[in-house]
């Protein structure tokens, strides 16, 4: 019997597979790594005695890491290569976590989380253009991997925390050293990985860090719709992250670890499965759908603190993760199709700007509501600012669209 010999060409196809494995885990286990602290806020709040507006500003640190990312090394990795940019943010993420594992102040958890946001956005804005080079000409089903493992990573890292601090000893450290474990091996994965860019910049002096993002004059009247769905999608994905902990302990009188981290991986799950299942609709159905969603969705979360119901609660977990999966899916694609070839990095950028402060601001304005309100008449408030800005962007897409 001959014995079977391997092509080169199928050699190839096997390290191409093995490549787009090792990033998408890449993109999953940092993901994770950013909702790692949603079940922990609670814990936090109560052995280091900060207020519910801290508790916030703690969560918005990271799109300060991630903005810094985006701004001032959003094209690193094409001029130094994806490998030699991701190993070193894999390091930050490192040096992070280490920070929360040994955290003893507030002031810990703000450094901890804007480097969380740092080397996160940084790994995964390049994963998602090395994603894309190593797929090919199949534009939609990298963007269907990353998104995957975007949120399949948010899904499990609360899941994981939550069960750790309910049911496991250490509770503010066990998720951390495991997690660095992760970081390791996922450090290894990329160190084999193939390169898919050619290094242009040799030295410090050859880097360019200036920022570029805009939009251009042409398609600014169509930026707008894509932008607030992008924006409301990360509003009620930052708002589960943020303040479900909190909801569920002091609203619905639910104070497990587990449920808190639970009902995180349910709206992340649930925007996973809808982008998955969703794949025939085009993208500006998608948005349109994602847009008109958030509506009832916000409406839910304030049904359910009005009714203390943590089965409503569940049900508007469930609509949200609906919402934030066709919103941002939807609109993401609606992005990559208007933009112009030789300025798709700026418009992609100015995007990801809207979604960054749409993950933070909202969250940050709940929590000072809720300071001198009630954690009810904030999640109102936020419903209502967040309807009337989904309600506008659908009416200006469908008269602009005309």
């Amino acid at each position: 019997m001959a014995p079977l010999t391997i092509s080169a060409a199928q050699r190839d196809q096997a390290n191409k597979r093995a490549a787009i494995v090792a990033v998408s885990t890449m993109i999953g286990v940092l993901f994770a790594g950013s909702t790692l602290l949603t079940p922990l806020y609670v814990i936090y709040k109560q052995q280091f005695g900060f207020s519910g507006i801290i508790l916030t500003l703690i969560y918005a640190a990271y799109v300060v890491g991630n903005l810094g990312a985006l701004l001032l090394f959003g094209r690193l990795s094409d001029q130094i290569g994806r490998r030699s940019t991701t190993l070193p943010a894999l390091g930050i993420a490192a040096v992070s976590t280490i920070i929360f594992l040994f955290a003893e102040s507030a002031g810990a958890l703000f450094w901890g989380r804007a480097l969380s946001g740092l080397g996160i956005g940084l790994a995964v804005g390049t994963g998602n253009a090395w994603l894309a080079e190593l797929v090919g000409s199949d534009k939609a089903r990298a963007t269907l991997i990353a998104t995957g493992a975007n949120f399949l990573g948010l899904a499990l890292g609360p899941l994981i925390a939550g069960l750790f601090a309910e049911y496991a000893p250490w509770p503010l450290h066990l998720s951390f050293v495991v997690y660095l474990a992760a970081l390791v091996v996922v450090a290894g994965l990329i160190g084999g990985t193939e390169e898919t860019v050619a290094r242009r910049a040799h030295g410090f002096g050859d880097i360019s860090l200036r920022p570029r993002i805009g939009v251009p004059a042409a398609i600014r009247g169509k930026f707008i719709a894509p932008a607030v769905a992008g924006f409301g999608a990360m509003a009620l994905v930052g708002f589960f992250a943020a303040l479900a902990p909190s909801i569920l302990a002091q609203e619905l009188n639910e104070p497990s670890h587990a449920a808190a981290g639970a009902l995180v991986f349910e709206l992340a799950i649930v925007c996973a499965v809808t982008v998955l299942l969703t794949q025939s609709l085009s993208s500006h159905t998608a948005m349109q759908w994602g847009l008109g969603l958030m509506v009832p969705s916000v409406g839910l979360i304030v049904a359910s603190q009005l009714l203390a119901s943590t089965m409503v609660m569940i049900v508007a977990t469930a609509v949200c993760g609906v919402s934030a999966g066709l919103g941002y899916r939807g609109s993401l694609q609606v992005i990559n199709k208007i933009a112009p070839e030789d300025r798709r990095a700026e418009v992609t950028s100015s995007y990801f700007v809207c979604c960054f402060v749409g993950n933070a601001l909202p969250v940050i304005g709940v929590g000072i509501i809720s300071a001198y309100a009630g954690m009810p008449i904030a999640s109102a408030t936020f419903a209502g600012v967040i309807s009337v800005f989904a309600v506008a962007a659908l009416i200006f897409d469908i008269t602009h669209t005309r």
